[in-house]
């Protein structure tokens, strides 16, 4: 009976933390999601070129197209599952975010965005956004 006792005592602060751990991660994903101040600073070093925007492209739809969508409105194939739904890159919220902060975004991520610095190379990051910023020139 003890032995009973000790598990049904065990599954319910299991069911407690599960259900204090999910309260949480709901609660931080509704943040606003905002780069450090040091970043907004950064200045891209990589100029907007044709050539640039095409590579930057292709990279868009292989990493960011997925949940951000092809035209950047954040209604990619994944986007339904996510939390938080992806950003709409032709938004004016996006629009006024510096390079600096998008480049730390990309770089870092967030759940479930992952850290492109693991994947892309700094370069590719900034292209990146240079092709993002094309976007919004293109609703």
């Amino acid at each position: 009976m003890k032995l009973k006792f000790q598990k049904t005592k065990l599954l319910s602060v299991l069911i407690v933390l599960t259900t204090v751990f999910i309260a949480d991660a709901a609660k931080a994903q509704t943040k606003t999601w905002v780069a450090p101040d040091i970043s907004k600073a950064v200045i891209n070093p990589v100029a907007s070129t044709p050539t640039i925007l095409k590579e930057a492209k292709a990279l868009y739809i292989t990493n960011c197209a997925p949940c951000h969508g092809e035209k950047g409105k954040g209604d990619g194939p994944a986007a339904a599952s996510l939390t938080p739904k992806p950003a709409d890159h032709t938004s004016a919220a996006l629009h006024n975010e510096t390079d600096g902060a998008l480049f730390w975004k990309i770089s870092e991520g967030r759940t479930p965005m992952p850290q492109y610095k693991k994947i892309l190379t700094e370069t590719q990051r900034w292209e990146l956004i240079d092709y993002i910023r094309s976007l919004s020139k293109t609703k």
